[in-house]
């Protein structure tokens, strides 16, 4: 069997390395334009793991990319050579100040500690005595992982991905796909755009935010749009212990980073959130219209702090629900899509990776159902609707 994995970045590299782990018999090529990743949502995440889903399929997807995070050297070592991913376990926290959020909290909540989450609610008063650098004068309600989360090197874990799938003898192409060839509802070739052609019995499409525009090619709508996100990096004159990654209801976020901090803000429903925006072009008036105002509201000691360097990326966010689409196509039986993961991509990239694998190899899911992704969603149009997105 030969299957073309379209995406070097962690998705398609995990892809790739649980292909030949579960069968070495098994020809991988993973096409890959971009091979240092300059412009992949791998290399320009946050970078950042959590349980604290509304779904519990992403809920078990983060509890097995955290058994690869805890444990790099088991999972990616090539020659017996330590891999440092640099993962600080650091909890996250959603603040709540009102009834919607309150609820969402509770019932995020409950969907977590039945997957085993290690997750706690506090209100006002108790997340003040833990947190007392923390404003909560106006907090409702908050959710506090306390282990199994936390951030690491994203542009790391995304290259030690692809060294242990190279290692066990998958094969990169360093070009970009220019067509398919197409017939009876299945893909036959890759076309290349340096005039090879990669013929294939199941192709993976793992190209992120570049998902649309890759399955066009072969005339299937995959609707993932690319949406641009701003990280900000800024340091305070006032010390504080290391904080976890804060939600604010405001759609603004932040975490420790080194000596310092980085922050963004995340669009809800109602915001302009336009599609394609060029890469390399930071909103820098974000910091200053939405970003730093919350910062300073939530946190007394950052209306002194200062804003130190900024990088933007890509989120491949599927609109119907920000859930990922993961499995094969409805219009196209071999191929399998790996996208539109809304933000939790990098993450979710070694379950989804296994289970991509399982599916190839066995016919089936295995060791997790992730049926509940199902593509089958673009056709049905029935949303599995993630409500804890950042």
């Amino acid at each position: 069997m030969r299957v073309a994995v379209i995406g070097g970045g962690a998705l398609g590299s995990a892809c790739a390395l649980f292909l030949r782990r579960l069968d070495a018999g098994v020809q991988v090529d993973v096409i890959e334009p971009d091979p240092g990743l300059r412009f992949a949502s791998s290399a320009r995440s946050a970078a950042s793991i959590r349980q604290q889903f509304s779904t519990e399929v992403n809920v078990r997807l983060s509890q097995f990319g955290l058994q690869l995070l805890r444990d790099p050297d088991a999972w990616l070592a090539v020659d017996h050579e330590p891999v440092d991913l640099g993962f600080v376990e650091s909890g996250y926290l959603f603040v709540a100040t009102g009834d919607a959020g309150v609820q969402a909290l509770r019932d995020n909540h409950a969907v977590q500690r039945a997957a085993g989450a290690d997750v706690s609610l506090l209100d006002a008063a108790d997340l003040a005595r833990r947190l007392p650098w923390l404003r909560t004068t106006d907090v409702r309600l908050a959710s506090l992982g306390e282990r199994g989360e936390g951030w690491f090197d994203g542009y790391a874990f995304a290259r030690a991905l692809a060294r242990k799938a190279r290692a066990l003898g998958a094969q990169w192409h360093a070009v970009a796909v220019s067509d398919f060839a197409c017939g009876a509802g299945r893909i036959a070739t890759a076309r290349l755009a340096d005039g090879n052609r990669i013929d294939a019995d199941v192709f993976v499409l793992a190209t992120g935010a570049w998902s649309r525009a890759v399955g066009a090619l072969a005339g299937f709508e995959v609707p993932v749009c690319a949406r641009r996100r701003t990280v900000f990096v800024f340091n305070s004159p006032v010390a504080l212990p290391r904080t976890p990654l804060v939600i604010d209801p405001s759609g603004v976020w932040f975490r420790s980073e080194g000596s310092g901090f980085i922050g963004g803000w995340s669009p809800r429903a109602h915001d302009d959130d336009p599609d394609d925006l060029p890469l390399d072009q930071p909103d820098l008036a974000q910091f200053d219209e939405r970003v730093w105002p919350a910062l300073a509201h939530r946190v007394p000691a950052f209306a002194a702090l200062r804003r130190t360097g900024a990088w933007d990326g890509y989120y491949e966010v599927h609109p119907l629900d920000h859930n990922a689409l993961v499995g094969p196509h409805p219009a196209c039986a071999n191929l399998l899509l790996a996208c539109g993961f809304s933000g939790h991509g990098l993450q979710h990239a070694a379950g989804v990776g296994r289970g991509i694998a399982e599916w190839i190899v066995h016919g089936g899911w295995r060791s997790l159902d992730l049926s509940p992704l199902s593509a089958a969603r673009l056709a049905q149009g029935w949303p599995l609707i993630e409500r804890a997105v950042i």
